[in-house]
């Protein structure tokens, strides 16, 4: 029997082998923990950081505040790093769900990043 952490990391590496982040392209990639949610943009080719966000920033919107859900939290996450990359010039990014099943607060990542205008 298989642990769920273990294959999704077997999940995650099979998927990181085709997708690659560039300066021009870079990858968007979530950690999902049972409480926050985190994101931040790669180029995998000079191996840096250009951009991150989380629940933990207190920069977010007033989602924070009140008693709202982790989607509602998770798409305030996903507007905030498409507007620090939409700040440094990035409008095209590649999403990797890092094995996660795309649907629930990762879906919501990701529409939060397309409303704040990035294209993946």
């Amino acid at each position: 029997m298989k642990n769920k952490s273990a294959a999704r990391i077997k999940r995650h590496r099979r998927v990181r082998k085709k997708i690659i982040g560039s300066s021009d392209r870079p990858r968007i990639c979530v950690f999902r923990s049972m409480k926050h949610i985190y994101a931040q943009a790669v180029n995998d080719l000079d191996g840096t950081t250009l951009a991150a966000a989380s629940s933990l920033l207190s920069e977010l919107p007033s989602v924070e505040g009140e008693m709202a859900g982790k989607k509602k939290t998770a798409k305030a996450v996903g507007k905030l790093i498409a507007l620090r990359l939409m700040n440094k010039g990035i409008k095209k990014v590649v999403f990797d769900r890092s094995g996660y099943l795309y649907h629930g607060r990762v879906a919501a990542l990701a529409e939060g990043a397309r409303e704040g205008g990035l294209e993946f």
